[in-house]
């Protein structure tokens, strides 16, 4: 519950470990007064009554100090809100008053016509900020237009030497870590591609000399599955300010008529002085206590029929890989692209949601009734906010792509993106994929996304660029209208990989593909970036076939694919029909071994023992008094055996037994000398279990 002072101007949040403080000085403005280790309300007040520095009339003493600077008046920054009306642009708010509700704390200011109301909520030692701006004029006013609406600006304390860390890639390469010093001036991050997109996922940290698991370490994640901007400034003075929200640029978010509001995303930050370590756990508590749907439940061992069929799919060849699954234990059957419409390829049949006739006579329910009866679940996939030119939907509504007038309309991948803005758009593929789903026992959906916007306009519209906020709005009250309607289907969310991760597309789906690379080593890499910020029980990862035809060529063992795969939520897309006896009772044993491990790999709490720079990599997983380590050897050097790995998240006074060896450790042995695995030669791997007793 957050703290109030009596003078109703200043207010305290506090997790288990840390706090957070705003205070409303006599002339309306929201300072900043800490974020850090918890601290008492007190402690607060007395930081409220320093006064602001005097400074000459070339800096504003309100820059990297206000918790939400508008635009207008003497400010020097970056602006979180800049509004326009007829002739005139800029905010003067004057503060109203504060609410507490339960964990929640909001923030009213007004400015004529505008109410803005700022909320913080503390969650463990989460902040989650977001705002939302309402125009309360009378029926005939005119709008407000909202150039920019950012979530919340984040500020730190004074320090030297402020190094950033951010999680950057490309397609099949996506989450790739990287540290870098923080210089004076700006680091803008984020996308303007219309979805979050494989170039940087939506979080920053920053630290001065943080370990992996010691030293303070401040992150911000924005929960938008759309374009997006993060911008991180280190001003003049070198205060540091972490500013983030919907929207890469500041042309124009939407128009509120009176009546109308706008909601940001949440924009969560996080402090601990536990390391990066501490950090993504935290993170991933977060998530599966309050963002994830179900988060509490198991991920189903998949098989994704991708790979192993591509578009030359039929019911008869699936059900053959689907008895071969099930002989392994798979849980899950995905049917994957190609079994709708005129899909024999790339080129045509997107937006045609029903089963092809020649490949599916009678649907998919025999097949999906067949799948359950052979004891698994069964999945498909559909790309929804996509159509083909070549395609009933598309002839029949041309217009209801993005679309610039008297502009060529771009292909990417033989196809356009449909406009979720469009009520009329969201109701056809609510009508469509409500049918699908009621026509046969499907309990699973991939949802993928398949290229970027490119011409995104929309000539009917009296403000066409609200576009791009309200495709993402559109999406989220489509997959939330389709999970209350069908709450026993799960949903993953794609993007061509891992175009699409986000806080806000995590609150609406079960997991995530991270990656269309699914070369074992190179996923080590990407796991490692994902885990920075996300946890397990979300990674999707499979194993796939070698040599991997599909990105590099490299060959590697059905041990290392699967232990790569382990670190996640284990998949299988290989093309089982070509596995002979001895890989299919491999697969099966790690397959069951996954089993055992699953509760500790998707609900457990990770370290990262040792990073995938080369040489042994390795992750442990911690639940109750059970840990499991996966390691990789990616290369033996000069015939030495593997180095030991110290492992965290014991009791260093009890005793710990290895379920492979038999043997019996102290917990304080294995955190200072650490544990052999054993691995030796090139693209080797191990899971090691221990068990308190």
């Amino acid at each position: 519950m957050p703290e109030s002072a009596a003078d109703g101007r200043t207010w305290l949040l506090s997790g288990p470990a840390s706090s957070y403080a705003v205070h409303v000085t006599e002339t309306d403005e929201l300072v900043h007064l800490h974020w850090g280790p918890r601290i008492e309300l007190a402690d607060a007040q007395a930081l409220a009554v320093r006064p602001l520095p005097d400074y000459w009339a070339f800096e504003s003493p309100l820059d990297g100090r206000e918790e939400y600077p508008v635009e207008g008046g003497a400010r020097f920054v970056r602006p979180a809100l800049s509004v326009r009306t007829t002739g005139r642009r800029g905010t003067e708010w004057s503060f109203v008053g504060h609410e507490t509700g339960g964990d929640e704390l909001r923030l009213r200011f007004r400015d004529g016509r505008l109410a803005v109301t700022l909320h913080y909520r503390m969650l463990g030692d989460v902040v989650e900020r977001w705002a939302t701006l309402r125009h309360e004029g009378e029926e005939g006013d005119e709008p407000l237009e909202l150039l920019r609406a950012d979530s919340a600006v984040w500020t730190l304390p004074d320090r030297d030497d402020w190094r950033l860390s951010q999680l950057h890639g490309r397609w099949a390469a996506e989450s790739r870590l990287t540290r870098a010093p923080l210089t004076y001036g700006e680091k803008v991050i984020g996308s303007r591609r219309g979805h979050t997109s494989h170039q940087h996922l939506p979080w920053v940290a920053l630290d001065t000399d943080a370990t992996e698991e010691r030293g303070e370490v401040y992150g911000c994640a924005l929960g938008w599955s759309g374009s997006w901007r993060i911008a991180v400034a280190q001003l003049p003075d070198a205060r540091v300010q972490i500013t983030g929200g919907a929207g890469y640029d500041d042309s124009g978010l939407l128009r509120l008529a009176p009546g109308e509001e706008f909601t940001t995303p949440v924009f969560a930050g996080l402090w601990t002085d536990e390391g990066f370590g501490g950090a993504s756990r935290a993170w991933h508590a977060y998530q599966r206590a309050h963002v994830i749907p179900d988060a509490g439940r198991d991920r189903p061992v998949l098989f994704n029929s991708w790979e192993a069929t591509y578009f030359d799919i039929s019911e008869e060849q699936q059900a053959t890989l689907a008895r071969r699954a099930a002989a392994v234990g798979v849980e899950l059957f995905v049917v994957d692209d190609g079994w709708f419409g005129a899909r024999t390829g790339d080129h045509a049949g997107l937006g045609d949601w029903t089963p092809n006739p020649d490949r599916f006579p009678k649907g998919l329910k025999p097949l999906a009734e067949y799948v359950h009866a052979l004891g698994m679940q069964f999945g498909i996939w559909v790309e929804p906010e996509m159509v083909n030119p070549d395609s009933d939907l598309y002839r029949a509504h041309p217009d209801w792509v993005q679309f610039q007038p008297g502009r060529r309309r771009t292909e990417l991948r033989n196809q356009l993106v449909l406009n979720l803005a469009r009520e009329d758009v969201r109701e056809y593929l609510w009508q469509r994929l409500d049918t699908l789903l009621s026509s046969a026992p499907i309990d699973y959906v991939k949802w993928d996304f398949n290229r970027c916007f490119t011409d995104a306009g929309w000539p009917d519209d009296t403000y066409p660029q609200r576009l791009w906020v309200d495709h993402v709005r559109g999406l989220y009250a489509l997959l939330d209208r389709l999970r209350a309607a069908h709450p026993g289907v799960a949903f993953e969310s794609c993007s061509g990989g891992g175009g699409r991760i986000d806080l806000g597309i995590m609150s609406r789906t079960d997991q995530v593909w991270t990656s269309d690379n699914t070369d074992p080593l190179d996923r080590l890499a990407i796991q490692h970036g994902f885990s920075q910020i996300h946890p397990a029980r979300v990674m999707a990862a499979w194993v796939t076939d070698s040599p991997n035809t599909q990105l590099n060529g490299r060959i590697s063992s059905l041990r290392f694919r699967f232990v790569s795969a382990m670190a996640g939520v284990l998949g299988v897309g290989g093309d089982l029909s070509e596995w002979t006896e001895e890989e299919l009772a491999e697969a099966r044993h790690w397959v069951e071994l996954y089993k055992e491990i699953r509760p500790l790999v998707q609900h457990g709490d990770l370290h990262r023992l040792r990073a995938p720079e080369g040489g042994l990599s390795a992750v442990q997983y911690v639940r109750g008094d059970e840990s499991v380590v996966l390691a990789w050897l990616q290369a033996q050097r000069y015939g030495e055996p593997a180095p030991a790995v110290r492992l965290r998240g014991l009791d260093p006074k009890a005793s710990y037994e290895c379920l492979e060896t038999g043997e019996v450790h102290r917990g304080a042995v294995l955190m200072h000398h650490g544990l052999r695995t054993g691995l030796r030669g090139d693209l080797d791997a191990t899971v090691i279990r221990l068990r308190r007793i």
